[in-house]
């Protein structure tokens, strides 16, 4: 995966990997969630390395998310200024109204499935957005943070059982993988909700 990158890019990468491990992991993913677009690096460098040192896999997984979150907050907050701008060079006046509402009734979701989601998915459109239309910041990081960390935990967990085919699995079933990771976080929060609604119902019920 590095091989498609520019050779400054893979130079970039292989020296900070060298200087520092796990920590260089955090500086590429921050870049990739903040300004730079470096697309399933960060998944294949969390496999790379755990298949280096399996032990210190938590620690990968846990730099690339932090990272990550890190990055993505930035954005959120450069949203705040001349955000809605940028969405409507993208968007119609419909379009922005039509996901300001799905933003407000779903901060959580509208987050965290993109957080799982591969390439080509427009991540970045969504944090943009999320700070438009400003999501609540604890939700926001609640989000990309259980979002990203199943991601890369995921991987991490996969190296360890799989090893080396871990890479094949990952460049033939990405795509899969995430809608399982999707689908699975999706019934969590339909269960949480669910319960949600039940406990009010007895509340009111008891009243």
């Amino acid at each position: 995966m590095l091989a498609k990158l520019p050779g400054w890019a893979q130079a970039a990468i292989t020296g900070l990997l060298g200087a520092g491990g796990g920590w260089a992991l955090f500086v590429i993913a921050f870049i990739d969630s903040s300004f730079g677009t470096l697309p399933i690096i960060n998944d294949a460098l969390v496999i790379a390395l755990s298949l280096q040192n399996p032990a210190a896999m938590p620690f990968y997984a846990t730099m690339a998310t932090l990272g990550s979150v890190l990055g993505c907050l930035t954005i959120f907050y450069l949203a705040h200024k001349g955000g809605e701008v940028a969405l409507q060079k993208k968007m119609t006046p419909q379009q922005i109204e039509r996901i300001r509402g799905w933003y407000e009734k779903n901060e959580f979701l509208t987050v965290a499935i993109p957080a799982v989601m591969p390439p080509p998915t427009p991540f970045k459109l969504f944090v943009l957005a999320a700070g438009v239309f400003q999501v609540r910041l604890r939700y926001f990081v609640a989000a990309l943070a259980i979002g990203r960390g199943v991601r890369y935990f995921m991987w991490g967990f996969l190296t360890i059982h799989y090893g080396e085919q871990t890479i094949v699995f990952l460049r033939s079933n990405f795509l899969q993988v995430s809608g399982v990771v999707v689908a699975l976080m999706l019934t969590v929060y339909l269960i949480i909700r669910l319960r949600e609604k039940y406990r009010n119902r007895r509340g009111i019920d008891t009243a």
